[in-house]
């Protein structure tokens, strides 16, 4: 987002992502207990626990009409107006700012320079004022424009934009806060029924504590400042149209909250889907899904909504035929698919233990969930290596196959993985080594690659 802290995350990016897959539609109860859970973890240094792309719940939106409605009532926009209207045309210093700060805090009221400043930069950037050669003048947007709702809402985009930016240069007035803004505002739109004050502060601290290597003392200083530091960051986010106080008292995002940090969430490549972009999904058939889901037309919360719509046993049961007859790159798929299912699909699973091209997969399946299932052998593992790379081997993935084959074997001696795989009896397995051959960039491996697909030809 347009800040994220350097020095820690109030909910670590990895268990934000476990986060927002778990809360799904469960009770406040159920989300407060995984949110605790969450405030209370340290770091985690996992491979994939690092900065990388999130899949949020869908959220439900107002109407761009109702929300464009809303944009010139939230009280930093109208302050931002006024400081517009009142500067009229007069001289600014070479740095583009007024000369004087105190006297249109005086006459218009504002509580000092700091959130003078604040307006004259969102007054500049949204081009309700124009600065050309040291003279500010009305912008295009200055009062008493009103522009339609496209333009409403790119610009309160760019209002809260700015607003973030400003957390660079001490926008709440605690550091800590400021820090971790961007991932507190995004754990609020996971959750967006609220996060108690108690939450945040303890999520906060944890971070901090873990990331800076605080010693007792200063912690025991931060937790004594931190909630009154947090109560005025939430009173100036409120002022800025963001952040709301709920019915049942707790912080969470306006409306207008909501669509902005959905765009700033985009904008970063996280997965941020509407209701309405998912609810599509509940209705196709699994094959729809598949293939919607291998070409990467469908994003990872389609999936989410596809299961909600069906029982455990009846999804699986239909991913396991699709993945039973269909390509390497359906069953990379469906495994994917799979992982999201609980021990409630086991019958299917189990059922699939007698498909040849589904077997390994199901086995795999039924051990990480510790139920009974037959051992794969050092073969039946070098099989579903091959079965994984050979789903690279479609239109728009191959770039992917030197990350995959390293990570599909971590540790280990890449050339005699490749020449274990010349002897998987793999449909696809002299694909996959002319694939590695052609784009592995260690040419050791690329040339162990060509041997082994020759010797896979010769057989």
């Amino acid at each position: 987002m347009a800040k994220s802290g350097n020095s820690g995350n109030v909910f670590d990016l990895g268990e934000l992502r476990r986060l927002v897959e778990e809360l799904g539609s469960g009770s406040r109860e159920a989300r407060a207990a995984v949110l605790d859970e969450v405030a209370t973890d340290g770091d985690c240094d996992c491979p994939g626990c690092g900065p990388d792309a999130l899949s949020f719940p869908p959220v439900r939106l107002a109407p761009d009409e109702e929300l464009a409605a809303a944009v010139l009532d939230v009280p930093l926009v109208r302050d931002a107006r006024r400081l517009a209207a009142w500067t009229g045309t007069r001289q600014v210093t070479p740095e583009g700012l007024l000369p004087d700060p105190f006297l249109p805090c005086a006459e218009l009221g504002l509580p000092g320079p700091a959130r003078l400043h604040l307006l004259w930069v969102v007054a500049v950037n949204t081009r309700m004022i124009r600065i050309m050669r040291g003279v500010a003048s009305p912008g295009p947007l200055a009062p008493p424009a009103s522009p339609p709702p496209a333009v409403l809402l790119g610009f309160w985009d760019g209002v809260v934009m700015d607003v973030l930016d400003r957390a660079d240069e001490s926008l709440t007035g605690s550091a800590v806060v400021d820090d971790h803004l961007a991932e507190m505002l995004a754990t609020m739109y996971a959750v967006n029924e609220g996060l108690s004050r108690a939450t945040l502060v303890k999520g906060i601290l944890q971070s901090h504590e873990v990331a800076c290597q605080a010693r007792p003392a200063e912690m025991r200083a931060l937790a004594a400042a931190l909630p009154v530091e947090l109560e005025a960051a939430l009173e100036l986010l409120g002022y800025c149209g963001i952040i709301e106080t709920s019915p049942a008292g707790l912080p969470r995002l306006t409306p207008l909250g909501m669509w902005a940090v959905r765009q700033d969430l985009l904008r970063e490549g996280h997965d941020a889907p509407t209701a309405a972009e998912v609810a599509v999904f509940a209705g196709i058939d699994a094959t729809e899904l598949v293939d919607a889901v291998t070409n990467r037309s469908a994003a990872p919360s389609a999936v989410t909504v596809w299961l909600a719509s069906r029982t455990p046993e009846a999804a699986a049961r239909e991913l396991v035929k699709i993945a039973a007859s269909g390509t390497a790159a359906q069953r990379a798929t469906v495994g994917s698919i799979l992982e999201e299912l609980g021990p409630e699909a086991e019958v299917p699973l189990r059922e699939a233990l007698a498909e040849p091209a589904m077997w390994r997969y199901a086995a795999s399946w039924l051990h990480i969930r510790d139920l009974p299932a037959p051992a794969l052998t050092l073969a039946d593992r070098t099989w579903l290596t091959v079965d994984t790379l050979a789903a690279m081997t479609c239109p728009g993935r191959a770039s992917d196959v030197a990350r995959e084959f390293d990570l599909l074997e971590p540790g280990e001696d890449p050339v005699r993985v490749i020449e274990e795989m010349s002897r998987a009896g793999h449909p696809d397995t002299i694909a996959v080594l002319d694939l590695l051959a052609a784009r592995h960039g260690d040419p050791a491996v690329a040339k162990a690659a060509r041997k082994a697909a020759m010797k896979a030809r010769s057989r």
